[in-house]
């Protein structure tokens, strides 16, 4: 109990550790803010994407397929890392609005391709936008030095992260770049 109380006391030390830290988090200060601010990151994100007709996450699906072009909707699932029924409601939001197109694979029929349509283009342009917005929102009062550092420490905190889970595609993507 001793180790507990000690970390807990360091952890209020710390400036960027609030007090009011519930008490099975005070030997983890670090991973509750993560926490906190990917859930407040994902609201306004969500806020963003309202405006464009996204869900978050739909963006996510969009940018694999801007990049990618047609693909299975197996490898989509894989890439984007969902439960596949998620990403079945997705597809179908998304075809719905006139972003998607999903047909069969000509090389395997029981395969279904998707790909971005042309009418998505514009979507595309919007997304870029809203990201923006929300780096901006994200990122204002920080430095460019600070805001470099902070990608760095947010990358290594990432791969950890993938090492624990052994299950990270963008890693492993980003790692076979160079």
């Amino acid at each position: 109990m001793k180790a507990v109380t000690k970390a807990a006391g360091a952890a209020q030390d710390d400036p960027a550790c609030s007090e009011r830290l519930p008490l099975a988090a005070r030997n983890g200060p670090v991973s509750m803010l993560v926490s906190r601010v990917a859930r407040l990151h994902r609201i306004a994100a969500g806020k963003l994407l309202k405006g464009l007709g996204l869900y978050p996450g739909q963006e996510f699906l969009m940018m694999h397929l801007w990049d990618a072009g047609p693909v299975r909707q197996s490898e989509l699932i894989k890439a984007v890392d969902l439960d596949p029924s998620t990403v079945t409601k997705m597809l179908q939001r998304l075809e719905q609005a006139g972003h998607v197109r999903r047909r069969p694979d000509p090389e395997d029929r029981r395969a279904v391709l998707v790909e971005s349509t042309e009418a998505s283009c514009g979507l595309l342009t919007e997304v870029q936008r809203s990201w923006g917005e929300l780096e901006e929102q994200t990122l204002a009062g920080l430095t460019p030095d600070e805001r470099i550092q902070l990608a760095h420490l947010l990358t290594r905190v990432e791969a950890n992260l993938c090492t624990e889970t052994a299950d990270c595609p963008e890693v492993a993507r980003r790692e076979a770049l160079g």
